[in-house]
């Protein structure tokens, strides 16, 4: 328990309102977006991963699954990035990078694999159905705790992610919040109240999100995370 209750930290953060605000709508609109986007992907490449009659499914769950355990490096991810793909100083630095994650790719197979019954989508196939119309209107809606899980998990990614725009960004105008507060810290060096109010702005958003997604979250994760 504190004996004494202070406000000094978010003061500092008030006097430097303009960055702060500028960093919270950067991160607000690449969180969103790479959000979106992640379980976009996220779904579907999980999805094709997960149909048995997939002529590809070995190669390309290898494929996916080699990059959870062998990581390309720091030198060849930054030249892919700034060079090939020329996202160096653009906010989709912030986004493409980590809008899609082996983990959650394969936490999406794995539900779709042991929770979706096969019959169901046998039986949309004998009335017509394409694989989008089963993906978009049977898989999706009775695979709510997965989407939730996702959800959280590219939320927090893309929100707490501070190596990717560290890495390739300069322009202080692209930065999110938590190169915005560290930029801060560093103008009136190492003061505790200053890094423990930049914590708590880092933290509600995420805490807010999980809150609201707490119950479908953890059956997400029973139901994709162990069974294989």
């Amino acid at each position: 328990i504190p004996k004494i209750v202070s406000f000094e930290g978010y003061e500092y953060l008030a006097k430097q309102s303009t960055l702060i605000i500028r960093a919270l709508g950067v991160s607000l609109f690449v969180t969103i977006v790479g959000t979106v986007l992640g379980i976009l992907l996220t779904t579907l490449m999980g999805y094709v991963l997960s149909r048995p009659g997939y002529k590809l499914n070995g190669f390309l769950t290898m494929v996916v699954f080699i990059p959870m355990v062998f990581n390309g490096g720091l030198v060849s991810t930054y030249f892919i990035v700034s060079q090939f793909l020329g996202l160096k100083d653009s906010v989709w630095a912030l986004i493409l990078p980590l809008s899609v994650s082996s983990f959650n790719v394969i936490v999406c197979r794995t539900f779709f694999k042991t929770t979706i019954p096969e019959s169901l989508v046998e039986s949309a196939k004998m009335d017509g159905a394409s694989q989008l119309v089963i993906f978009s209107r049977i898989v999706l809606p009775i695979s709510k705790p997965c989407l939730t899980t996702i959800i959280i998990l590219c939320f927090t990614g893309t929100w707490n992610s501070y190596f990717v725009p560290a890495t390739f960004l300069t322009d202080e105008k692209l930065f999110p919040i938590v190169v915005g507060l560290n930029t801060v810290k560093a103008k009136y060096f190492a003061r505790p109240n200053l890094s423990l109010a930049g914590v708590i702005l880092l933290t509600l958003p995420v805490l807010v999100i999980y809150i609201i997604f707490q119950k479908w979250f953890i059956q997400g994760v029973a139901s994709s995370g162990i069974k294989e």
